[in-house]
């Protein structure tokens, strides 16, 4: 996973502060049971005779060496402008004691309590607090929000989720996430693993080290054991009481991101929500891919002024939702730029929104209710290859191809051309009369954009665990040949379609490697009528679009100096063994390695992932992931080496997670671990 500061700053354009900046590093925050978290702070000089509201941003990802490039044009552009910024490492990273046991955890939150209670405590601290963060440290800024400690008064959340069973890289519509769950815990599995600095712990970092290596769990483990929507994943979830956060909240994402679709839920559930959607990747607007990039921090100091030094600075004059609706484009599987135009809503759900209802038919989309028919839609266990990543992160090939490559792979459903140019804001839903020949099953809906010279753009999709039609919690077993309507929602969208251009529709039972296959090879009757539409959600033009303000150019603080010992290297293949029936990606992801001069920390990572299943056998499939860490300094040198695995037969998933540490090239320790998990309706 890369964290983007590029190499390149010339987008950005560098700003004289009004105040000038110190940073404090290795402060250690002590914690209720003793444990000390590590921390950096960057505020004003004058800080301790002015005092001023201070942000936390609240990581597992190293503030010493992985993320110090990004935090450094963050945090001291905040300090520059009257802020405390604050950037501390969650217990068991970096510096900080202790193990890392799992993802938001209510340790995590009761520390984020005793670090709120620490910086009211400090000399330069007014009392006042925010927080922010993007993906892990946008759930854990909702997540202590909901603990209503008195000094958080507001937050910044991006790429973060409301519900962390319906949307993370777990699962999707109750089905696992083949591509990304074993993924993720594969990073963090190595990512818990690397020490600490000798420099600033001392001697003790040895035996921490060895700690974290043999007693961090791969998560990996917990999470499949939990599949069905249970007290485990509605901890941390503010869905289950949207109440509970009671300050105002600006959530941000982009249309390119997986963690779109709870802005809109929080927009519509929490009492003060501003939401801000661009084209963008998993990654903060002033930096992000595809452009357009925005001044983003000048924004986020919009709202902090507001809400930390109530300067009204006109940001809650603007619409709730502020969004970029995308012009149609061909397939590509990266995108520099997507033209399109801003757009506002005073309130979601808006009424400038309605759903335009299009039956499924004999492979055409129509707006009259056809006549009833079945339509058998059979298993290709291959169908998903070019779907690109679930959650792209701005590298290159992250984004699906041209879902021609996939079509006849399902069964696609085309419109009539477009007569006029249309908008679509929000979530398309798919509603299905179907029925399965097997007691477990999953359907994926796909819907593109088909331009009159054929290409086929992915614009939204959506699955479902067809167990998992009435409930997350109570999955039943479905029975062959039984007609069953349910709902599918497709992910948000904010989407022009031109005149001329089709909308189409794809249905399939398997989605390879987005979705772990069902145990046994599914034959999905859909039949049409009454029972089987998708409704679009299309948007018209309103008066708020006009209240849509500019935004700036993006501004940054200088990024600090670094020297690039290895170049990133990205390649993504898709390989098919015809003589075998074998389908493959190999994904390789080489980010590089660095060296900070501040202070000679040098890091690296390699990723390396695979994904095979073999045609009409969902029983091959297997997934590997593999990563490579350094971390050091001059003659203290340390190396990680994992390799992760998930396979699974008819009633059990296998996984097998390995660590091998290495300190001046000489092994120092290996563990493996081995777990068996019942399959549970997946």
């Amino acid at each position: 996973m890369v964290f983007n500061i590029q190499e390149s700053d010339k987008r950005r354009k560098k700003v004289n502060f009004p105040r000038d900046v110190e940073k404090r590093e290795h402060i250690f925050i002590p914690m209720s049971d003793g444990k000390k978290l590590a921390a950096t702070i960057w505020l004003p000089t004058d800080a301790e005779d002015k005092p001023v509201p201070a942000l936390l941003e609240y990581l597992p990802y190293r503030k010493n060496d992985f993320t110090a490039i990004r935090d450094s044009a963050r945090h001291p552009y905040f300090a520059g402008h009257g802020y405390a910024s604050i950037r501390v490492d969650i217990r068991g990273a970096g510096d900080s004691d202790d193990l890392l046991l799992d993802e938001y955890l209510k340790q995590e939150q009761d520390d984020a309590l005793d670090i709120l209670d620490w910086i009211v405590k400090q000399p330069w601290s007014t009392g006042k607090v925010g927080m922010f963060g993007k993906s892990w440290g946008g759930f854990n800024s909702l997540q202590v929000a909901a603990r209503q400690h008195p000094a958080l008064k507001t937050i910044i959340t991006l790429c973060s989720t409301d519900d962390r069973y319906r949307d993370d890289v777990h699962y999707r519509g109750g089905n696992i996430l083949a591509s990304d769950m074993l993924w993720w815990a594969s990073t963090m599995f190595a990512y818990n693993a690397r020490p600490q600095d000798p420099e600033v712990v001392g001697d003790r970092w040895r035996d921490n080290w060895i700690d974290r290596i043999e007693n961090t769990p791969p998560f990996v483990e917990e999470w499949l054991r939990h599949q069905r929507r249970d007290d485990y994943w509605k901890h941390g979830s503010i869905c289950e009481d949207y109440t509970d956060v009671n300050i105002p909240v600006f959530a941000v994402g982009g249309w390119q991101d997986a963690y779109t679709d709870p802005i809109f839920r929080m927009l519509e559930h929490l009492p003060q929500a501003k939401g801000l959607i661009g084209p963008w990747a998993h990654e903060y607007p002033e930096v992000a891919t595809p452009e357009p990039a925005i001044g983003f921090l000048q924004e986020a100091l919009r709202w902090w002024d507001y809400w930390l030094k109530d300067i009204d600075t006109g940001i809650m004059d603007e619409p709730k939702l502020t969004a970029w609706v995308q012009n149609s484009e061909k397939p590509e599987v990266s995108y520099d730029e997507r033209p399109g135009r801003w757009i506002g809503e005073v309130q979601w759900p808006s009424p400038a929104v309605d759903l335009q209802k299009s039956y499924l038919i004999e492979q055409q989309l129509v707006s009259e209710q056809p006549r009833e028919t079945a339509i058998l839609v059979p298993s290709v266990q291959e169908h998903g290859f070019y779907a690109g990543t679930f959650c792209p992160f701005g590298q290159p090939g992250d984004l699906p191809a041209d879902q021609r490559l996939e079509n006849g792979k399902a069964i696609t459903f085309t419109s009539k051309p477009l007569t006029e140019t249309t908008d679509y804001l929000g979530e398309p839903i798919f509603h299905g009369r179907i029925s399965v020949d097997q007691e477990n099953a999953m359907i994926v809906v796909r819907l593109m954009d088909k331009a009159p010279s054929g290409e086929s753009t992915l614009i939204s999709w959506g699955m479902l665990n067809l167990n998992h039609y009435q409930s997350h919690e109570h999955p039943v077993a479905l029975e062959p040949g039984k007609q069953y309507d349910m709902a599918v929602k497709l992910n948000a969208l904010g989407q022009q379609i031109p005149v001329g251009h089709c909308l189409e529709v794809a249905i399939a039972p398997t989605y390879w490697t987005k979705a772990w296959p069902s145990p046994k090879p599914v034959n999905l009757t859909l039949y049409t009528g009454e029972g089987t539409y998708i409704d679009m959600p299309v948007r018209k033009e309103h008066e708020a679009d006009n209240q849509v303000a500019t935004f700036d150019a993006p501004e940054t603080a200088a990024i600090m100096e670094r020297e690039i010992l290895r170049t990133e290297e990205r390649t993504y293949d898709i390989i098919h063994q015809p003589i075998d029936s074998t389908w493959k990606v190999i994904d390789y992801s080489d980010e590089g390695s660095r060296r900070l001069p501040t202070n000679g920390l040098e890091y690296g990572s390699i990723n390396k992932n695979t994904y095979t299943i073999r045609e009409n056998d969902p029983l091959t499939a297997k997934a590997q992931c593999e990563w490579e860490l350094t971390v050091g300094r001059g003659n203290w040198q340390t190396k990680l080496v994992t390799y992760s695995e998930m396979t699974a037969d008819l009633d059990h998933f296998y996984l097998v997670n390995t660590i091998t540490a290495y300190e001046h090239k000489q092994e120092v320790t290996t563990k493996t671990w081995k777990t068996t998990i019942a399959r549970d309706f997946n």
